[in-house]
């Protein structure tokens, strides 16, 4: 057979590599970089070639699958559709809409067809009980974002080719790819940045890859990083280092930020963090000495109790520095096809709260928190049916036990993915889509994150069978069978978005987008096709205030229910002076780790054990523990074991345990992942600690207790 080549975009995490691929018949021969991708010029990562290895897997689910007892069996889509569709109607007519849950994990965001199609089905089903794994890293930063710029997908994004000082907190980028940043070769870029005589500091309780490459990098507690914020931007005030002569045209409340931030100086946040007073006056200096500064923030900031006033406090910083809308600084893509402005009708908050605990509404979501109580507690509104999308929340969410409990007692449940792993395991009916090298991809949503405005369509590298289905389909065909309404109108409108396949609604967008048919590059898909390593429209340009969403098209730095958050402030400062020498929890990412359904493959989790607690030796020997015992770790939620990985590369009083395993729960059938199980560190978690604006999951500074256990057979170990 001859030998084809092949160029799509990497779609297994946020860098959006170009790939190379080489097939022969039905065979991958070769995966590389794509030397000639204008956004990736060549770059990879392990993931990228690990594409070939979820198309081959044979523990993938193509066709759908009904649970027989403790067994299942293959049946036709016609009869899986019929199912679903009798089951769940007869659920919500007996116990009204918001018996119906949805949850989308991670992975829908990556899959066009997943995007491009939800919105409209999750609408269809009438269900105030949505909830989205986005509630699990960055509500607080969506949150933020709707409050100050007017929609919650409005993400300031470092202009890091072009800046000159670069603060990244709770963030490892050389590990994400550059999470909300999404970028190729984030390492070359960082030493590019050093190289042109800019500096890279970072401020993380470990002493991360990203660290490494650092310039500075400073310990500090977990869940104190609103603190050294709050010192930061006093010290801006203090020494009068604000350049607000460009933004305040355009932006509201800058000096009552002032006077929020008065009391927290650095003398008095430096002993209860642990960088010193004298650092952070200097790192306020020369961050504003800066030519171009950008102040960076990610998981490691969104996942603690006080999330939501870290990313308004970064927001604050390079609002208030003059770093924003500016080049070098952060700044606002223009995407080709742009998602931002088509989902200007979601851009809403706080229109509804859950019903057991009253948290809030973000951009139609709940927060993944809620998720077991309002399937657990009985009442009009309870969850009776759950519809999984792409998501595995028994290992990704807080309390996993008790979600895993949730889950176990619902009266149905429907789940659109490929695996049979913690969370689909306990479904009635799956609906596999078709994935990895099957489907056609194009990074909308990506994009409006991205480091340049660049555009790249993939094809299908190998066609699907007459047994298959893509995600698109299975989620019209289930919005046909499951919404309300006239039926004219319904038919009327089924058969109008049924036309609307994701081709033609690429090249709609990409049609009416600012690079489409009123501009000079006159982008279309078939514009894209004629163009295999993409089309680069060249660096962010200013935009603020014609691109932001608020009504009155101004910023409010000084929002009420930031406010209100920041009235907390005092409490933890003194739960901080009396705090007890308890070792607190921090997660840990791995570049070959994004998601759990990537354990699945060989080449993805070969090698030593990566599910280790690590330790600083000072901790371990306080514990008589040495590298490679085996320990109990336990919260006020529950308890797990594994192993010690001693290194000096974390700080004393801090532990690290990486999140996504856990593949040891019966009737999975991911055999790869139950080969490296690991454990699930969401078995520590609890659902009941939150970011209080949002009920975001707080996964980091978890009071935690190590003790030595006795491991009683190999397989034991979490290895």
């Amino acid at each position: 057979m001859p030998m084809k080549v092949h160029y799509r975009t990497c779609h297994l995490c946020e860098a959006m590599c170009g790939l190379r691929i080489e097939t022969e018949g039905d065979r991958v021969v070769k995966i590389e970089g794509d030397k000639e991708d204008v956004y990736s010029k060549g770059h990879i990562c392990p993931k990228g070639v690990a594409l070939q290895d979820i198309h081959n897997d044979p523990d993938r689910l193509k066709y759908p699958m009904r649970r027989k007892g403790a067994e299942w069996e293959r049946i036709s889509w016609a009869e899986a559709f019929d199912e679903v569709e009798t089951k769940l109607n007869a659920i919500r007519d007996k116990y009204g809409p918001d018996s119906l849950g949805l949850y989308m994990g991670n992975p829908g965001v990556h899959n066009t067809g997943t995007g491009l199609f939800f919105f409209d089905f999750a609408k269809a089903l009438g269900t105030k009980n949505r909830f989205a794994s986005h509630s699990l890293d960055q509500l607080p930063q969506m949150f933020v974002n709707g409050e100050m710029f007017g929609h919650q997908a409005m993400f300031p994004v470092p202009d890091l080719e072009r800046t000159s000082y670069f603060l990244a907190l709770g963030a490892n980028p050389l590990v994400s790819n550059g999470s909300i940043m999404s970028t190729p070769d984030i390492q070359g870029k960082l030493k590019r940045l050093q190289a042109r005589g800019g500096k890279f500091v970072v401020i993380d309780p470990r002493r991360t890859r990203s660290a490494k490459l650092a310039d500075e990098h400073y310990f500090i507690r977990p869940g104190t990083d609103v603190l050294f914020l709050l010192a930061f931007v006093h010290v801006l005030f203090e020494l009068d280092l604000l350049q607000v002569d460009r933004v305040s045209a355009y932006t509201d409340g800058i000096q009552t930020v002032g006077e929020l931030c008065q009391p927290y100086t650095p003398a008095l946040v430096a002993p209860l963090i642990g960088i010193e007073a004298s650092t952070i006056r200097q790192m306020v200096k020369d961050f504003c000495a800066a030519e171009q500064a950008i102040c960076y923030g990610r998981l490691g900031v969104s996942v603690q109790e006080y999330g939501s006033l870290c990313h308004w406090l970064i927001n604050a910083i390079n609002i208030l520095t003059g770093n924003i809308d500016k080049a070098g600084g952060v700044m606002f893509p223009l995407p080709a096809m742009d998602f931002v402005k088509l989902l200007k009708h979601e851009a809403k908050a706080f229109r509804w709260k859950s019903r057991v605990r009253g948290m809030p509404e973000v951009a139609s979501d709940l927060p993944s928190t809620v998720m077991a109580e309002e399937m657990l507690t009985p009442g009009e509104g309870q969850i009776k049916a759950m519809i999984t999308l792409a998501g595995n929340p028994v290992l990704s969410a807080p309390n996993s036990s008790q979600l895993d409990k949730a889950f176990s007692q619902l009266e149905y449940q429907v789940a659109i993915d490929i695996y049979l792993n913690e969370t689909t395991r306990q479904a009635d009916i799956i609906l596999p889509p078709a994935t990895a090298l099957e489907v056609l991809h194009y990074d909308f949503v990506l994009n409006i994150v991205a480091l340049r405005n660049v555009a790249n369509f993939s094809a299908p590298v190998f066609p699907i069978n007459s047994g298959q289905r893509y995600d698109w389909q299975i989620i019209l065909e289930l919005q046909k069978r499951l919404e309300k309404g006239n039926s004219f109108l319904l038919g009327l409108k089924h058969r109008i978005l049924s036309w609307l396949t994701p081709e033609r609604r690429i090249n709609l967008g990409l049609r009416i987008g600012p690079y489409g048919l009123f501009s000079k590059h006159k982008l279309s898909l078939q514009k894209l096709k004629d163009n295999p390593h993409g089309l680069d429209f060249g660096p962010l340009q200013p935009a603020l205030p014609k691109r932001l969403f608020t009504k009155n098209k101004r910023i409010n730095l000084a929002f009420p229910r930031i406010l209100e958050d920041l009235e907390r402030i005092p409490i933890l400062i003194e739960q901080l002076k009396n705090s007890s020498d308890t070792l607190l929890l921090i997660g840990r990412r791995d570049l070959r780790s994004n998601n759990s359904w990537m354990h699945n493959s060989i080449r993805l989790v070969k090698g030593l054990n990566r599910c280790t607690i690590l330790m600083h030796p000072k901790d371990a020997a306080k514990r008589q523990l040495v590298n490679g015992s085996f320990v109990e770790v336990s919260s006020a939620t529950g308890q797990i074991k594994l192993t010690v990985e001693l290194s000096e590369d974390i700080m004393p009083g801090v532990v690290s345990i990486p999140h996504g395993w856990g593949h040891k729960l019966k009737g999975t059938k991911i055999r790869v992942a139950e080969q490296k199980p690991g454990v699930n560190v969401n078995e520590l978690t609890s659902e009941q600690l939150v970011d209080a604006p949002t009920g975001n999951a707080v996964l980091n500074g978890i009071a935690v207790e190590v003790r030595a256990v006795q491991q009683v057979t190999a397989s034991a170990n979490a290895s």
